[in-house]
């Protein structure tokens, strides 16, 4: 037996794969004594054990063995008119309303799309893989499919290529930006950035006086959208493209050997709004075979069949021009 399994698991890291938070935000918790292990106040350094009784913010966290389980990843086409956030004053649509609903742990949204941006969503329940995929520190690739009512001139492309410019909260530069074409007023460009800041893409070609009609995520880090997920629709990803995921983020983890339902007979996850197969669209591609540089700092090519690709101007095959 290994001396960690021996000595238990630490608490914050099974506390941050229950999606609760990242790993030091739950050594703030603990710190600050919100979390009880078999009713005493834990301590920084406790480790726990299964069947060990762990409570945090109110809620009660199952105590799995070391390694034994992946966290859960979900792909969500979002539309537009839909908010990521669990609450909204104004009572909107909400992406977490149509996501399976768990016991123990929470989905964490890594990144944000806002009210009128469509695309790419990945959940997952581990707090350590969203923190990783969207610190700043980590600079994970983000890519953008951008309908714009203009044009952009060849030296300001080369300018968001080489020099960037300056926005009100700090410059920004693109790491790639190719020219799609486009029809009539309307022109299509497919930019990368490997930041997140607020509507950085809208407020970047708006400062160049090109107003953003359509905006769609299409790649984050080494995800990208599926060509055949419908608008509004989910798709979790298959225990083995996990692995490459954490693998790609620089976490080690190793999946427990489960007899699972085979496809088509019944492997479904009922959502608030209707049943997802999981491993639905499983024919298209979601993992990227470019050598992308992850959180780890490494680069890795890693995919699941071929490759997402894009159809007439820089549009996933899904979308209308």
């Amino acid at each position: 037996m290994k001396q960690d399994e021996q000595q238990g698991e630490r608490l914050q890291k099974v506390l941050a794969q229950a999606g609760l938070g990242s790993r030091r935000a739950m050594e703030e918790w603990i710190a600050a004594g919100l979390v009880t292990v078999n009713g005493v106040v834990a301590q920084l350094g406790t480790r726990v054990h299964e069947g060990d009784v762990v409570r945090a913010n109110r809620r009660t966290i199952p105590i799995k063995t070391p390694g034994s389980d992946l966290p859960r990843v979900l792909l969500y086409h979002k539309q537009e008119g839909e908010i990521v956030s669990r609450e909204d004053p104004e009572h909107r649509t909400t992406v977490f309303d149509q996501l399976p609903r768990l016991r123990g742990m929470k989905w964490i949204a890594i990144g944000r799309l806002d009210f009128n941006t469509s695309g790419l969503l990945i959940f997952t329940t581990s707090g350590d893989l969203a923190n990783r995929l969207m610190h700043p520190r980590f600079q994970v690739e983000r890519e953008y499919a951008v309908r714009v009512q203009g044009r952009m001139g060849d030296e300001r492309m080369r300018q968001m290529l080489e020099e960037g410019i300056e926005l009100e909260d700090g410059p920004i530069k693109f790491e790639k930006l190719t020219d799609e074409g486009g029809e009539g007023y309307n022109h299509w460009y497919r930019v990368m950035l490997k930041e997140g800041r607020n509507r950085i893409v809208r407020r970047t070609f708006e400062a160049l006086g090109l107003t953003v009609s359509r905006l769609i995520r299409v790649r984050y880090g080494i995800v990208n959208l599926p060509p055949r997920l419908k608008r509004g629709a989910l798709l979790e990803l298959e225990p083995g493209e996990v692995s490459k995921v954490l693998d790609w983020a620089g976490m080690q983890m190793q999946p427990v050997h489960k007899k699972q339902a085979a496809p088509g007979k019944g492997n479904f996850e009922k959502t608030r709004n209707r049943p997802v197969k999981a491993g639905s669209a499983r024919k298209t591609a979601h993992l990227s075979r470019e050598k992308t540089a992850g959180p780890s700092g490494k680069k890795t090519g890693v995919h699941a069949g071929k490759k997402a690709t894009t159809q007439g101007a820089g549009l996933p095959r899904n979308y209308k021009r």
